[in-house]
């Protein structure tokens, strides 16, 4: 089954047009100083429905820590992070994360995306067609009833996508999502993102790889020390940075 063009199924569709939109997400003068040192100093941009976006920069420029403020896991300084929250429930509803080194639970593969959706409170059949229909989206169907923490590297990434998927969010921060994987892991990983994309889902991702920037971003941040140097059109920024650290960084030539 392709990913790209798989349909979703009928009560996730529902569901997801029944959700309030928290976008645009507004962030502004966004400070992060634990014990007084700035590790993200003074940012702002907004992120609008559609675009698909990568967060690049150095070890240390703060890649990391945005997303984790952005997603409500670490509180800011100082600066305001503002959703177009929605009428009832938490904008934090309608968003999920996935880290470069997944965290999953001490159960079967299926279990680890069922947890989830019974937190949502939502019906054990419904949960059950669910939980089928990501697995097999994922590749991951012939594994539901295995001890999660079996699978390879490559695996427990694409069961933390499923188990984001299963819930339909509006945003997903991904952190490094490939990172130390091989390129054939890789590959399925970002098909399963795009895929997420395809159904309406607003990526937020960082990596380290030029290459899968380049693959996966319609627009780039780009930060350097804890500062956003340049938020811009992907291509525009590859062919022609603005700044010079972010013409260093393209050239390999950027130290942290």
């Amino acid at each position: 089954m392709d990913l790209n063009t798989a349909p979703m199924p009928a009560t996730a569709q529902a569901a997801q047009n029944l959700s309030p939109n928290i976008l645009p997400l507004d962030v502004r003068n966004l400070v992060f100083a634990p014990k007084g040192v700035a590790l993200i100093n003074d940012i702002s941009f907004a992120l609008q429905p559609g675009p698909k976006t990568v967060i690049l920069g150095t070890n240390g420029a703060g890649k990391s820590l945005t997303l984790r403020l952005c997603h409500g896991l670490l509180k800011p300084t100082s600066g305001t992070i503002t959703w177009n929250a929605p009428a009832t429930g938490e904008p934090a509803t309608y968003q999920a994360m996935v880290f470069q080194r997944p965290v999953l639970l001490r159960r079967t593969v299926a279990a680890n995306v069922d947890y989830g959706l019974k937190l949502r409170h939502i019906p054990k059949a419904r949960r059950r067609h669910i939980i089928d229909d990501v697995l097999s989206r994922t590749g991951l169907a012939r594994f539901a009833s295995a001890p999660a923490r079996l699978l390879s590297g490559g695996e427990q990434q694409k069961l933390a996508l499923a188990r984001a998927w299963a819930l339909r969010p509006q945003v997903l921060f991904l952190d490094e999502p490939t990172a130390s994987l091989d390129p054939a892991a890789t590959n399925a990983v970002e098909d399963i993102v795009l895929a997420m994309h395809a159904e309406g889902t607003r990526i937020v991702m960082t990596t380290h790889n030029l290459a899968e920037a380049r693959r996966m971003a319609d627009e780039i941040l780009f930060l350097h020390k804890g500062r956003l140097l340049e938020h811009t059109d992907a291509s525009a920024f590859f062919d022609a940075p603005k700044s010079g650290e972010a013409a260093a960084f393209l050239r390999g030539e950027l130290r942290w």
